[in-house]
């Protein structure tokens, strides 16, 4: 195995440990280990990226949303992530970014009628952004445009500590 193959086991296991330590137990899918291997897929593909920000605006269909960044890569329009995290454990993955007070899909393999959910936001009454308003995970069956998925939702922060966007990963039921 190779240095850079080993940094990213490591990481991987890291955020996985990290995830089912420190996430609170809300619901059926804490317990369902498809949401937490995937979940932490997501999370170790941004971070080998670098820290997540803000910057600019940049619209995903037809919508105005912040730019989202890991390091230097741009997320907003970018499938390469949610798609590999999919490509290894199935669902469906998403990042989100808050753009005022919304939270909008700008990378997401989340389907809808014509093709990818990207452009719509995060149920402002739904379950999730309770959690995620207060900074911390929510784990839960909730209704993702109409169906029922096994779900994760993770609150992603900048280097201050503030709630910029969500980490999500989610099994349709």
């Amino acid at each position: 195995m190779n240095r850079k193959s080993f940094l990213v086991a490591i990481l991987t296991a890291g955020c996985f440990v990290a995830l089912s330590t420190l996430a609170p137990s809300t619901g059926h899918a804490q317990a369902d280990p498809k949401v937490q291997k995937a979940m932490a897929a997501l999370k170790a593909a941004t971070a080998k990226l670098g820290p997540a920000k803000i910057e600019g605006m940049d619209p995903v269909s037809g919508k105005a949303a912040a730019g989202l960044y890991f390091g230097t890569t741009k997320i907003n329009n970018n499938y390469e992530i949610v798609d590999a995290v999919v490509k290894d454990n199935g669902g469906t993955a998403t990042l989100f970014v808050k753009t005022g007070d919304e939270y909008i899909r700008v990378s997401t393999n989340v389907p809808k009628d014509n093709g990818r959910a990207t452009g719509t936001i995060l149920d402002p009454k739904g379950k999730a952004i309770v959690a995620i308003n207060k900074g911390e995970a929510f784990y839960g069956e909730v209704d993702i445009l109409g169906k029922p998925y096994i779900t994760g939702y993770d609150p992603i922060k900048d280097a201050s500590g503030k709630v910029i966007g969500i980490y999500y990963v989610g099994y349709a039921k």
